[in-house]
């Protein structure tokens, strides 16, 4: 019996993970798979064995709380690497444990397929040693094969995994599903998918959509939310709870926290400004870390700034609406601009099929 054991500890990495899991099925019809993950590798099929949701964070200061279930569960699956259980061991994202147990994988003799590469061309090349114990690196953003196969790793670009989404509704029929009015002009207001973004995040937002609808009184608001968060007094917001594609798809512009978000507002054609606020001291380290002249990855993508970025300091909510007001007008030469930058991203991240490439590695390394 072949057993794959797949680690993913946030939602975007669950959802990419069962999406590996399902092609990993198709290809290898008895295999049998087990998880650190969620919802979504469960539904899947594979048997999750730790839940995701006791490990994911965000930020330096925010991780010191999770260090010791993260150890716990790392000695839990060094044991059971060591009892050679697995075949192959499949890492999605998330490099502060995942590095780690990559490490314990390959001391037991288990060949590592690491997915979605932890972003040293940001925090620094001298850390690829770290992926030492890594057989195969399958990557998301174009730029990243060259990066990590300049600095030995053998790595594979395979297309990102958004390229993969169903295509939404028309902008019209998006706002009508919303309960908006399909003629008016709307901002999508995009704080974050954690709990703990949602809540740094949204009175700069609010506030911001306040601004917006001051000066552009015909503009409708609508927020990408999740269960798990609150947003308390949004007043003339629409606070959509469902899938956040319908709001991209919705939205004439947006105000998008940075990260994958940012790549989602690119293949919606939705043009932006971008936002990130994170505890200050957890700022003050990874401002001394990056070594890139952008946040955004739709800027990292294009290799110029096609959004503006508003991080920090920086992030307030006059800032915001001043930089989205002119994105608004379809017709103000920014939009113009800001939208020949993102054809160039969704040009760059790849047909679709992320997840059947990530497979068809997966399989090579077993052979």
């Amino acid at each position: 019996m072949t057993r794959f054991y797949i680690s993913a500890a946030e939602p975007s990495a669950d959802a990419h993970a069962a999406a590996v899991a399902t092609a990993l099925r198709r290809r290898l019809p008895g295999v049998e798979l087990e998880a650190l993950g969620g919802p979504l590798l469960e539904r899947a099929g594979v048997r999750v064995l730790d839940r995701m949701e006791a490990f994911s964070v965000v930020g330096f200061v925010e991780a010191i709380a999770k260090i010791p279930a993260h150890y716990r569960l790392l000695n839990k699956m060094r044991r059971a690497f060591h009892e050679q259980r697995y075949d192959l061991v499949i890492l999605v994202d998330y490099p502060g444990y995942h590095l780690r147990a990559a490490a314990a994988a390959a001391a037991a003799g288990i060949p590592v397929l690491y997915y979605i590469a932890p972003q040293m061309w940001a925090w620094g090349p001298k850390r690829v040693r770290k992926l030492a114990p890594v057989n195969q690196l399958a990557v998301i953003l174009p730029f990243e094969e060259q990066f990590f196969r300049e600095r030995g790793v053998a790595a594979t670009f395979v297309g990102h995994p958004l390229k993969d989404r169903p295509a939404p509704p028309g902008r019209g029929d998006a706002r009508r599903l919303l309960g908006l009015d399909p003629g008016r002009p709307t901002l999508g207001l995009f704080p974050g998918s954690r709990k703990q973004e949602v809540k740094r995040h949204w009175p700069m937002f609010r506030a911001a959509a306040a601004r917006v609808a001051a000066a552009r009184p015909g503009v409708q608001i609508v927020t990408a939310g999740t269960q798990d968060a609150e947003y308390p007094d949004p007043g003339e917001i629409t606070v959509h709870l469902g899938d956040p594609l319908l709001v991209f798809a919705a939205a004439d512009a947006g105000i998008c926290k940075s990260g994958t978000t940012t790549l989602e507002a690119a293949i919606a054609d939705v043009p932006m400004v971008i936002t990130y606020r994170v505890h200050p001291i957890s700022s003050f380290i990874a401002f001394r870390l990056v070594q890139v002249p952008w946040v955004g990855l739709v800027n990292l993508v294009a290799g110029y700034e096609v959004a503006p970025e508003f991080l920090q300091r920086r992030a307030t909510a006059a800032a915001l609406a001043d930089g989205v007001l002119p994105l608004l007008d379809p017709a103000n030469p920014a939009t113009r601009r800001q939208r020949e930058g993102l054809q160039l991203v969704r040009d760059r991240l790849g047909a679709p099929g992320a997840a059947e490439r990530v497979a068809e590695l997966a399989v090579a390394l077993i052979q």
